[in-house]
């Protein structure tokens, strides 16, 4: 469906944009009137992984679907990686309250169906199993793997991948064009180039925080904060290249990799735009678009490294995916299943450094650290 959309938003971009602001008053209509405690999203889906709630209304599936294809239609910039691990963590937490499974110790048992969900719910959308199995086992706890939960976790994965590519859903792929091998000199290289991922991953994660604090603050009711806001986020993904930056960013992704033009802007604007669209009440995910900033600032510095554009373009991707979510598994797995596992060692030695200086930010404010739970 929401390919669908995105195809009628790009046919349609102008007059579809004018109606983002209407668009978003109905998504907080929707919250008010039904939601909940569905108006948590992700930050609830945490807490029931974490132990410290019960239940993910079952509300939330199509609530988010809907918000999330509203967001898409009218040209707001978000992901769709939310959506789907929300709605296999919510489903996931309504088979388990209606004991379907087997009736193990209740708060456990909760967090293990949260991790299976939500790598379904990754798997089904990104066709990625590995990746969506070790996301789910380190996104709740920085430093911590889940590893009790890794076969249920690994057959929810594949049972998902399995499920969506019969259904017809293809998988995203990209060829980098090189031949280079691992050197002392580009092990150095790619610990720069890390760090660098980092600043931008890190970058986007403070940025999201501040800008939802900062427009609950000028503006605390949600109708007048989505209205105005969206009038704003209509007027700059116009002027900017007329809905370049609209949607998921996929656009951007293609480019990067396909030869076409990327502005050494691109992934700045993409990012505050993101932000922007998802701080004030629009809804989407964020994942997705770290994948289109991170390939387009790769395309950017890749000259200044000497190294091929297509190959700092799938770093990029990478880890900044991997600094903003704070995790490390997942995004050189992700890397291996997209661009081929011959590239394992370069995403591994880059992830190094993106990790390492990322510091503990993150897109998730309900993620936890190792040390807070000792």
């Amino acid at each position: 469906m929401l390919i669908l959309i995105t195809s009628i938003r790009e046919s349609y971009f102008f007059p579809l944009i004018l109606f983002l602001p209407f668009g978003g008053l109905a998504i907080v209509a929707l919250y008010s009137l039904i939601g909940g405690r569905s108006k948590e999203g992700m930050g609830l889906i945490f807490k029931v992984g974490h132990g410290e709630e019960e239940k993910v209304p079952i509300v939330l599936i199509p609530l988010v679907m809907v918000s999330t294809w509203l967001t898409h239609l009218f040209g707001g910039s978000a992901g769709r990686e939310g959506v789907a691990v929300q709605i296999g963590g919510a489903f996931s937490n309504w088979l388990a309250r209606g004991k379907l499974f087997l009736d193990f110790n209740q708060v456990e048992w909760r967090k293990t169906s949260m991790i299976i969900g939500m790598a379904a719910g990754f798997a089904g959308l990104f066709q990625t199993p590995l990746a969506a199995t070790f996301f789910a086992l380190e996104v709740l706890v920085i430093g911590k793997l889940e590893m009790k939960s890794i076969l249920y976790t690994g057959l929810a994965a594949y049972s998902a991948y399995f499920v969506s590519s019969g259904l017809g859903l293809e998988k995203a792929s990209f060829h980098i064009e090189s031949t280079l091998t691992l050197t002392p000199l580009l092990l150095i290289e790619l610990l720069l180039l890390g760090l660098l991922f980092a600043l931008v991953g890190v970058s986007f994660s403070v940025g999201l925080r501040k800008g939802k604090g900062l427009f609950a603050r000028l503006l605390p009711n949600g109708y007048q904060r989505i209205f105005i806001g969206g009038v704003l986020v209509a007027l700059a993904i116009f002027m900017c290249h007329e809905g370049r930056y609209a949607g998921l960013g996929t656009n951007l992704i293609t480019a990067s990799f396909t030869g076409e033009t990327i502005y050494s802007y691109d992934f700045l604007l993409k990012m505050l735009l993101t932000i922007l669209t998802l701080s004030i009440g629009f809804q989407g995910g964020e994942v997705t678009p770290l994948f289109a900033i991170g390939c387009s600032f790769g395309v950017v510095v890749a000259p200044l490294f000497g190294l091929p554009s297509t190959l700092v373009a799938a770093l990029g991707y990478v880890a900044v995916f991997g600094s903003g979510t704070n995790t490390f598994f997942a995004p050189i797995l992700i890397g291996g299943e997209i661009f081929g596992f011959e590239w394992l060692p370069f995403f591994f030695v880059t992830m190094l450094s993106a990790y390492y200086f990322n510091f503990n930010y993150s897109i998730y404010g309900n993620q936890k650290n190792i040390e807070e739970l000792l």
